[in-house]
C-alpha cells in the first residue's frame, strides 16, 4: 500500500478531487474515481481529475466521472485543475492543457479570497449534435426549442418555461449518455436561469459546458440577449459568464471561479 496525495476544488458548487500521477499508486483509475467520489464511503465528488505530463502542454487532464465512466470535458473541472495545477508550479500564469477534447487554454486571476481564483477558458468551437438515444422518451413538446450541441463532450439544451417544476432527474435518467441542461429566461435580458443532469454524475450544482452550450442555444433561440458578447448563466451553485464567438465566430469562452477546498492524502 502507498499513500495518494488529492486535492479538493469546487467550481460553483460542482467539485472535483485531483491527483497529479496517481498511475504511480494506482493502476485501476475508474475503480478510484468510484471510490473516491463516493459520498458515503469516500471522500465526496462529482468527479475525479488526473494530472500527467504532457511535451509541449503545461498538462494532460483525464477525467473520470463518478461512475469511472470516462468524460472528455469539464469547464468547472479545467479549473478546478487549473487551480490545482498553480498551486503545485507556484505561479498563475496561462496553462495550455491538453485534454480528451483537444486543447484548452486557461487564464487565471487572483479574487478577494485566498482559497479562489478565477479562470477564463478558451472552450473551442459549439458543435452541433444529432438528438442521444431514447430521445423521444422525453416527450418534448414539438414547439418546445431544443439543441444538441458538442463542446467536445454532447449535450442536449431545452428550453422550459420553469426549471424549478421540471423533474430533471426523471428526465436525465431517461438519456444517460448526454448532459441535458434545461433553461428558462433571467431576471435581465443578458441572462439565462440553467439546471443540468450530467452524464455520469447526475444532477450537480453547475456545469461549465453546460453552461456554454445553454447561452449558445439561448442567444440563437433569442432566449437572452448578448451584452457585449456575454450571457450569464445562473445555475444552482451560482453563476458564470459566457462569451459567445470568442475568439472567433462560434466559439465561446467560460469565466468563473474555483475554490480549494482541502488536501487529503488516502492509502490505496
Amino acid at each position: 500500500m502507498t499513500t495518494l496525495t488529492l486535492t479538493k476544488h469546487h467550481g460553483l458548487g460542482n467539485d472535483f478531487l485531483v491527483a497529479f500521477h496517481p498511475e504511480v499508486a494506482v493502476a485501476d483509475l475508474p475503480a478510484l474515481a468510484q471510490r473516491l467520489c463516493d459520498r458515503r464511503r469516500g471522500v465526496g465528488a462529482d468527479g475525479l481529475l488526473v494530472g500527467e505530463s504532457e511535451p509541449g502542454y503545461a498538462a494532460r487532464m483525464w477525467l473520470y466521472n463518478a461512475d469511472g465512466s470516462r468524460a472528455e470535458m469539464s469547464g468547472n473541472g479545467i479549473r478546478c485543475f487549473a487551480q490545482a495545477l498553480a498551486a503545485r508550479r507556484g505561479d498563475l500564469d496561462p496553462q495550455r492543457i491538453l485534454t480528451d477534447a483537444g486543447d484548452r487554454t486557461v487564464s487565471l486571476d487572483v479574487t478577494d479570497r485566498s482559497d479562489t481564483i478565477l479562470a477564463t477558458v478558451d472552450m473551442g468551437p459549439v458543435e452541433p449534435l444529432d438528438e442521444p438515444t431514447g430521445w423521444d422518451a422525453l416527450g418534448c413538446e414539438p414547439d418546445r426549442p431544443v439543441a444538441h450541441l458538442s463542446l467536445g463532450n454532447p449535450h442536449s439544451v431545452v428550453g422550459v418555461d420553469d426549471i424549478a417544476v421540471v423533474d430533471l432527474l426523471a428526465l436525465g435518467r431517461k438519456v444517460p449518455d448526454v448532459n441535458l441542461e434545461i433553461v428558462e429566461p433571467g431576471e435581465q435580458r443578458h441572462e439565462i436561469r440553467m439546471r443540468v443532469h450530467e452524464r455520469g454524475a447526475g444532477i450537480t450544482e453547475a456545469c461549465g459546458t453546460g453552461a456554454c452550450a445553454s447561452a449558445f442555444a439561448a442567444a440563437r433561440w433569442g432566449l437572452a440577449t448578448p451584452q457585449d458578447g456575454k450571457l450569464v448563466v445562473h445555475m444552482d451553485g451560482g453563476h458564470a459568464t459566457v462569451t459567445l464567438d470568442a475568439p472567433a465566430p462560434g466559439r465561446v469562452t467560460l469565466t468563473g471561479p474555483a475554490t480549494y477546498v482541502a488536501t487529503i492524502e488516502i492509502v490505496v
